[in-house]
């Protein structure tokens, strides 16, 4: 799992590029606790290399989401595959996260 990181006019995109599960999640837990520990409030996650999530994955987004949410961050998911995108209809947390289609429309969302 590689996660690169760019800043876009405020906004921390992350590019996500593997699977994200049971072996990758503490490694993404640590990299999003630094991020969470440095109050960034606009962050989007780009799912666009992400080839599958797992729920140890699931639970780990979860918990990046509840910590942004503890202090008014926002977290906007983008570019899931359908199968990715699938996983969380099927679980019911496309209602717990902010889905978009695009990088740009979520970027878009912040303004």
């Amino acid at each position: 799992m590689q996660i690169k990181q760019e800043d876009k006019s405020g906004i921390l995109v992350c590019y996500m590029t593997g699977e994200i599960d049971i072996n990758t999640a503490p490694e993404v837990k640590k990299t999003f606790d630094k991020i969470v520990g440095a109050k960034k409030d606009k962050i989007v996650l780009n799912f666009k290399g992400v080839s599958y999530v797992d729920s140890s994955g699931l639970a780990t987004l979860v918990e990046v989401l509840k910590g942004l949410r503890s202090y008014g961050g926002k977290l906007k998911l983008t570019n899931l595959s359908t199968k990715v995108k699938n996983l969380f209809e099927i679980t019911k947390l496309e209602k717990l996260f902010d889905i978009t289609s695009e990088e740009e429309e979520a970027i878009k969302a912040f303004s």
